[in-house]
């Protein structure tokens, strides 16, 4: 699907905003609601826009302790990968995991309440996976920036 200004610019209006009516969009966008509202089915349907959902603050949940993970398989043989991915995915504390080059074959994000309830994810539930060799674990302090849009030239 090609896409053009407009649709760029939809783009970027509902990554700020997701909850902005179609009459507010198509106002912005300089459309009437009908053409607007066709658009962004047509930017679902093609899967540019993936999902609508709550940005939730989790300290009001009471999640003291965000961490990233970098974990080590000892082998890259068949099975191993997917094994490893299919044990993390029943946890639900770890929130994100990618796959990366360097030190580490992967990153994981993990969300827990305090430090006991970390302390028996790692060791009830994380190092227990015997695809894993190695852990390095960093504690994150602070944010020192988040952005909710996807660099890209908007303005094409």
């Amino acid at each position: 699907m090609a896409i053009d200004k407009t649709d760029l610019h939809i783009l970027k209006i509902l990554q700020l905003n997701g909850r902005i009516t179609n009459l507010d969009l198509s106002q912005i966008v300089g459309l009437s609601p009908a053409p607007t509202l066709e658009r962004v089915k047509k930017l679902e349907k093609k899967g540019f826009i993936k999902s609508y959902h709550a940005r939730v603050d989790e300290t009001k949940l009471g999640i003291g302790i965000k961490a990233l993970m970098l974990v080590s398989l000892p082998r890259h043989t068949e099975g191993v990968e997917e094994k490893f991915k299919n044990q993390i995915a029943d946890i639900a504390e770890i929130t994100e995991c990618y796959k990366v080059t360097g030190s580490a074959d992967y990153i994981l994000q993990v969300m827990v309440p305090d430090i006991h309830a970390f302390e028996e994810l790692v060791a009830r539930k994380i190092a227990v996976i015997e695809e894993i060799s190695q852990m390095q674990t960093m504690v994150v302090l602070s944010k020192a920036k988040e952005s909710n849009i996807i660099p890209f030239n908007y303005e094409h």
